[in-house]
């Protein structure tokens, strides 16, 4: 038995120096050690997981929370029903269809569209700001407060220009956003944007301003007046009309999803520009905004080769820069008051100017039928030009 025993000890070791020693032990060992067991441990008491008490949990807020709980409530969802038709009629106008169905045309069939955005209250008694795209064609819509409560709003007016709309509920003692500014922002600092993207209600997302000024041209939209802010909070369609909000919660702009292909990048209308369309949607039911008639460029060194290579043109550049009058509009208030193709802008009111957004931006916050100062420099000489803007053409 004893030469059994050290056989099997021997070949233990040569497994190596870890099982050997296992192996010694084992042998070594009584039977009555072998099947000894030790006994499990058993906790008198299961003590439960510690979740923060709701006391504990309001106090440790981050800022992004306690904007989103601040500024939520007032936050709503704005379901838009128009009608539009498909364009047979007009096909089937053409001579050829004309032909075989004579005057027993197929008849426009009348299609709805739904569409949904954000926007948000400012008074208690229920006055909304929104895009205009997310009311654009009807004039009643749905508004779902955060709560479940459900208004039939009114459209009081838009403006395609700003892309900013008025809605009106019949509510009281609404919750209400408190309103920052704009103007004082730098990039880099937080934002905070709240909306229903996608369909998805109550949703907020975060980032930084990451630009400001932004012209309507270099965001892709040409027709807008706005220089936007530009933000990388996530905006998608369904967000549009919601706030963009600062670290304290105060609503900075209104979101506005305009570019399609704008992977990571979002854009706002500043709060100033909201509320200065806001006051004269709700005061006139429309927006009003000066008009010069003139068509005008930023030059540089590249584009006054090109522009001085065609010969359409009708005058030489000979500046490298500045902002360049290409055309006049025909009885326009630039045309009365003596503007020229050629003409090269340096100062609108009291403000200079280089950059064609530069003037247009001038020219939107002077006033409508006053005298406004355009200082000029034709053939070389400085020109003080007085021009009397008017209402941009509705057509």
């Amino acid at each position: 038995m004893r030469i059994k025993q050290l056989v099997v000890y021997v070949g233990l070791l040569i497994l190596g120096g870890s099982v050997g020693v296992w192996g010694s032990r084992y042998l070594m060992e009584t039977p009555q050690e072998l099947t000894r067991e030790t006994p499990a441990v058993v906790p008198t008491t299961l003590k439960p997981f510690p979740f923060p008490s709701q006391s504990s949990s309001q106090t440790n807020l981050n800022f992004i929370a306690k904007a989103a709980q601040k500024v939520g409530p007032a936050v709503v969802r704005i379901d838009a029903t128009r009608q539009v038709s498909e364009q047979m009629g007009e096909t089937f106008e053409h001579p050829f269809f004309r032909r075989f169905f004579g005057n027993d045309l197929p008849i426009p069939r009348e299609q709805i569209e739904r569409g949904t955005g954000s926007g948000f209250i400012l008074t208690p008694d229920g006055q909304l700001l929104t895009n205009a795209h997310v009311v654009d064609g009807t004039k009643e819509v749905k508004v779902t407060l955060k709560d479940g409560q459900v208004y039939q709003g009114t459209v009081i007016g838009t403006d395609p220009m700003t892309d900013v709309a008025v809605v009106k509920i019949n509510g009281t003692d609404l919750p209400t956003v408190d309103i920052g500014s704009a103007e004082q922002l730098n990039p880099g600092e937080w934002a905070i944007a709240i909306g229903n993207p996608l369909g998805l209600d109550n949703t907020v997302t975060v980032g930084i301003i990451s630009a400001l000024g932004r012209s309507s041209s270099e965001v892709g939209v040409p027709d807008k007046r706005v220089r936007f802010i530009q933000t990388d909070a996530a905006i998608n369609p369904g967000n549009s009309g919601g706030p963009l909000l600062n670290a304290q919660g105060q609503v900075i702009g209104i979101n506005t999803a305009i570019r399609a292909d704008a992977q990571g990048l979002g854009f706002a209308i500043p709060i100033e520009t909201a509320q200065r369309v806001a006051n004269q949607l709700l005061t006139t039911g429309k927006a009003a905004h000066p008009y010069l008639g003139i068509h005008m460029i930023t030059l540089n060194p590249e584009l006054r080769k090109e522009l001085n290579e065609d010969q359409q043109l009708g005058f030489n550049v000979v500046d490298n820069e500045g902002v360049l009058v290409v055309r006049v509009v025909n009885d326009s208030p630039a045309e009365k008051a003596g503007f020229k193709p050629g003409d090269i802008i340096v100062q609108v009111g009291a403000q200079p100017v280089s950059k064609a957004v530069e003037v247009q931006e001038q020219v939107e916050l002077s006033t409508i039928g006053e005298i406004l100062a355009v200082e000029v420099v034709r053939n070389g000489q400085p020109l003080t030009l007085k021009v009397l803007p008017a209402s941009f053409p509705t057509d």
